[in-house]
C-alpha cells in the first residue's frame, strides 16, 4: 500500500487489537457511569443499547458515503484505495480486515466528544460504551465473514450479505454487522446475472 515501511506497518493490524484496545474503554465508561449513579442501571443499559444501534447507523453511513466515495482524479483514486479500495482488492488480507488504530482512535475521540458534549457525561459515556461495543461487533463480524464459514442461519445471512456486496454489487450491502439500514434505505445487495 505504501512505499514507506513505517506507514506500511501502521496500515496493518492484528484482528485481536481492537478488542484488546476498546473493551477496556467500554468497560471503563460503564463502570464510571455506575459509580457516578447519574442514571439507574436500567437507564445505563438502555443508553448502551442505544449506542449499539447508533453504531449500526454510523457503520452504514461511513461505508456507503465515505468508504465508497469516489473521485476520478489521481488524488481521489488514491484516497479511495487507502480508505477502502485496498479491502475490495484484497478482501481476505487478514491484517487489513479491522480498522487500524490510526483511524479508530481519532474517530473514537470525535464520537466520545460528540456524545458527551451533546448529551452530557451521564448519558454520553454509556452511549459511547454501546457505540464501542457495536464497533467491536462490526469488526468481529467483518473478520468472521471473510475467514470462516458460518453454520448458524444469522451468520450465513451476514456472510452472504457482505460477500454479495464484495463480489456482485458494490452499490448495495453497506451494513456489515446487520443489514438493518440496507433494508430501511433499500440498498440490499443484488446478485447480478
Amino acid at each position: 500500500m505504501f512505499e514507506n515501511d513505517f506507514l506500511e506497518r501502521f496500515s496493518r493490524i492484528h484482528p485481536a487489537t481492537p478488542f484488546v484496545t476498546w473493551i477496556p474503554v467500554a468497560v471503563t465508561c460503564v463502570v464510571r457511569s455506575v459509580l457516578r449513579r447519574d442514571l439507574a442501571p436500567a437507564g445505563i443499559a438502555v443508553a448502551v443499547l442505544a449506542g449499539m444501534l447508533a453504531w449500526t447507523m454510523a457503520e452504514y453511513v461511513l461505508h456507503r458515503y465515505v468508504f465508497h466515495w469516489t473521485n476520478d482524479t489521481p488524488w481521489g483514486k488514491r484516497l479511495h484505495f487507502l480508505l477502502h479500495g485496498v479491502h475490495h482488492e484484497y478482501p481476505n488480507d487478514k491484517d487489513r480486515l479491522v480498522m487500524p488504530l490510526l483511524m479508530s482512535v481519532p474517530l473514537a475521540v470525535i464520537f466520545y466528544l460528540l456524545f458527551t458534549l451533546t448529551m452530557g457525561r451521564a448519558l454520553g459515556e454509556p452511549t459511547f460504551a454501546g457505540f464501542v461495543v457495536g464497533y467491536l461487533f462490526y469488526d468481529g463480524t467483518h473478520y468472521y465473514v471473510h475467514h470462516f464459514v458460518p453454520t448458524m442461519r444469522w451468520g450465513k445471512l451476514l456472510r452472504r450479505h457482505h460477500l454479495t456486496h464484495h463480489h456482485a454489487d458494490h452499490d448495495g450491502g453497506f451494513g456489515v454487522s446487520t443489514p438493518l439500514w440496507d433494508v430501511v434505505f433499500r440498498t440490499l445487495p443484488v446478485k447480478k446475472k
